[in-house]
């Protein structure tokens, strides 16, 4: 059995909506999101910190997914100290 991943979603302000990190833990991508969080509306807009995975994006969400969508091109437990 494969370990799920936790998958951070981005939307733009434009609504395209993209895959920009994954987490082998949804504590991992908890912390992650307070990290990047600069700014948050009551209407659930964000800003976010610059050199984030979320940089640009205005709101985000995240979920579960096997191993089974394979190999993507975005960073695997991003953290402050890799920027």
């Amino acid at each position: 059995m494969t370990s799920p991943r936790y998958c951070l979603f981005g939307t733009k302000p434009s609504g395209d909506r993209k895959l920009v990190a994954l987490f082998g833990s949804e504590q991992q991508l908890l912390a992650y999101i307070s990290w990047a969080t600069l700014q948050a509306t009551p209407e659930g807009k964000r800003k976010f910190e610059q050199g984030s995975a979320l940089v640009g994006c205005d709101r985000f969400d995240y979920g579960v997914e096997s191993d089974s969508i394979g190999d993507v091109d975005v960073p695997f437990n991003p953290s402050p100290s890799m920027l």
